[in-house]
């Protein structure tokens, strides 16, 4: 084992153990060394493994702001170490594609149940205060029909449509709660804003293809609203798979 890989037990012992948590900062790196029993540059090196990874942020200088702060963001290095595998060619787009499918199938789902459970409640609500003006669509997801909405601009820039339809895929992905989906989407998000991008550009009719996927869109996102799990998981597959084809088939 190499002295900083010791170095890195050692903190994951201390995060497992709880003498750290999110927020806290870790001891100066002099006092590291002298506890662990390692040189400083051992040190140093651990903490930029740990950055890199996202575990980690770091502040030079002297003053209170100064030093390692654990932030715990797992997509940081979930999204550099994809992006280097797609590029190697380790990892073809094609298992990119397959994880998505896997990851927003279920998110579809489960954000369709979401919907339904919140229309439900609020439901009895109205029935409750008799209050007409209270009635409508639960807000489960206001916030992914917003990017919508932007994307639905027809003068919208082609990069700023695929910026934002990667945003609404993440929010999708986000609203289904599972933390260890939204890290491995948003690691993701780089490596599909690249395979999109290059089909994009061998795209002879991008109008047509933008108004193909703004319905799409809406379709999905019309479905989910409606808590109908079984409709909304079935057109993101097609959504995904489709443009797969399409574009890069």
């Amino acid at each position: 084992m190499q002295t900083y890989e010791s170095v890195l037990a050692r903190v994951e012992s201390g995060l497992r153990s709880g003498r750290w948590t999110l927020g806290d900062r870790l001891p100066s790196e002099r006092a590291l060394s002298e506890e662990f029993g390692v040189s400083r540059a051992s040190v140093r090196e651990a903490l930029r493994v740990l950055e890199a990874m996202g575990i980690i942020k770091r502040s030079t200088g002297s003053g209170p702001d100064a030093g390692a702060i654990l932030i715990d963001k797992p997509a940081a290095g979930l999204g550099s170490a994809i992006r280097l595998h797609v590029a190697s060619g380790a990892m073809p787009v094609r298992d990119v594609v397959e994880m998505r499918l896997l990851i927003e199938s279920w998110s579809a789902r489960s954000v369709a149940m979401r919907c339904a459970a919140e229309q439900l409640q609020q439901a009895e609500v109205v029935n409750e205060s008799n209050d007409v003006a209270a009635r409508g669509v639960a807000g489960c997801l206001d916030a992914a029909f917003e990017i919508l909405e932007q994307m639905e601009d027809t003068d919208i820039e082609i990069e700023e449509f695929q910026r934002l339809d990667a945003q609404l895929h993440v929010e999708l992905v986000s609203l289904a709660g599972n933390s260890l989906f939204e890290a491995t989407m948003l690691g993701l998000r780089k490596a599909i804003e690249e395979y999109v991008a290059q089909g994009v550009s061998r795209e002879p009719d991008w109008p047509d293809l933008a108004r193909t996927l703004r319905g799409e869109h809406r379709a999905i996102l019309e479905a989910l609203g409606r808590g109908d799990a079984a409709e909304g998981a079935h057109l993101v597959e097609n959504h995904i798979e489709g443009f797969y084809r399409r574009a890069l088939g």
